[in-house]
Order: C-alpha cells, then structure tokens, then sequence
C-alpha cells in the first residue's frame, strides 16, 4: 500500500481494505467555491480515485478570503475555478485520476455528470440546483451530500435515496427569490465553511466504503454562537421525489 496513505490506514475505519476501495471509488463535487474547494482538497489527499471537479465560474479577490484551492494570480488573470483547482490539486495527489469540467449543471447534463460516480458532494450556493440534484440522484439512485453555509451557520445532511429523507422532505418548497439572505447580504466566516466541508469530507469516505457510521440526520452548527444540534427529518411518504418519484425539473 502507498506510504502516503499510511496514516489513513491505520485508523481502524478505514485499513488497507478501506483504502484500495477508496481508490476504486468515484466522486463528483459540484461548485468549486468555500466548501467545494475543501472537499475536493480532502478527498484528493485521502485517495478517492476519482474526483470529477465541477464550476462554471472564474476566481475573484472576493473569493480567497475563504476557497483554499486559489491564489491571488488566479484572481488577478481571470481563471476558470475548475481550471485553478485542477492544477493545484494535480500536484497535491498524480495518483487519482481528477476531471475538470467547465460548465454550468443545469437539467440537460446533470444526468451525464453523475451518471459514472458512486457519490455526489452538493458544494454550490444555489437551492434550485440543489432541487435538481436531488431528482437526479433519486432517478439515479445516487447518494449525495447536502451542504450548505451562510454568515456563521452551516448545515449538512447526507441523502442516501431509499434510506434517508430527501432534500425535498427537508424543504418541501422553495424560497421565493429575495427572501432569504445570502451570502453577499449576511456573509460568511471562512471556518463555518471548513468546519462543514471537512465533515461532509468525512461521510462520504464513510458512505464510499459503505461505513455503518454513516450520519442520518442533519447536522446543524453555528461556530460563532457556539452550538450545535443533529436533527431528525421524518422521511415524507408524500414526497413528491423521494415518495413518489416525480421529477419536476429534470428534462
């Protein structure tokens, strides 16, 4: 076994069986941005074999107060973020295999996406597409990682369809548009971010090597008001997408 992992496997979790199976395994991380970047640092460095990289978007100075992949010449010379993190993880880890994709996941390709992956880690800040990822990973029945921060708060929930709550039972609607605040009117401190992107690192390692210990509810914390809570959400046997099947926004 690689020595680089020797650490790893020597935690009784995971051993040397463990990690040949991380290193068979297949990810897609999509959104490169404050929890995209740690988690795809993360599992690079703990040998998932293969990481599909996925970001339509360019590095800002804005940015590197808190996506540890970028530095300020990616900011300066305008860098595709899926580009930036391609390069920095390939020197970090040339035993796995990354794919970069440049593009933005809409219905037309998410299926295309995922399709060849065991895993899905949501690391966008969009709720619609994260609806979205949670119709194709039911369609697909693919386990994906709900993750998600806003000023000092963060949230993740791991989907495991058949087992599990879906995002839609967790939100059974929408926000409209405006009504909420985001991150460019509340802002974000950069630990929240790597506090949730570390422990939605750490399920999917245990979800990937099919761990007994994979969390089932909802993991909520504010690291600034110091607390914490994992909350129970009740399976809806009504839901239209785990329950019944109906995808609304997939073509």
């Amino acid at each position: 076994m690689r020595q680089r992992y020797s650490r790893q496997i020597v935690f009784d979790g995971i051993g040397e069986k463990g990690q040949e199976k991380l290193l068979r395994s297949r990810a897609a991380i999509i959104g490169l941005g404050a929890t995209g970047t740690v988690a795809a640092n993360n599992l690079c460095r703990a040998g998932v074999g293969f990481i599909r990289i996925i970001d339509r978007d360019c590095v800002e100075l804005i940015n590197l107060h808190r996506q540890m992949l970028y530095d300020e010449q990616d900011a300066s010379v305008p860098t595709q973020k899926a580009t930036a993190a391609f390069k920095r993880l390939a020197k970090i880890n040339s035993e796995i295999t990354l794919d970069p994709v440049v593009a933005d996941v809409n219905a037309a390709n998410i299926e295309t996406l995922i399709g060849d992956v065991d895993l899905v880690l949501d690391c966008s800040d969009n709720i619609e597409l994260r609806y979205l990822v949670n119709e194709a990973c039911d369609k697909l029945r693919k386990p994906w990682i709900y993750a998600g921060v806003l000023a000092s708060e963060g949230l993740t929930m791991n989907i495991i369809p058949g087992e599990t709550a879906c995002f839609r039972c967790l939100f059974p609607e929408a926000p409209h548009p405006g009504s909420y605040s985001t991150i460019s009117t509340a802002g974000v401190l950069n630990s929240v971010t790597a506090v949730i992107a570390s422990i939605e690192s750490a399920e999917a390692l245990k979800i990937l090597l099919c761990s007994p210990r994979v969390r089932k509810t909802l993991f909520r914390i504010d690291v600034w008001n110091n607390s914490s809570d994992y909350i129970d959400v009740g399976k809806n046997p009504d839901c239209p997408v785990c329950g019944r099947h109906k995808y609304e926004t997939l073509i």
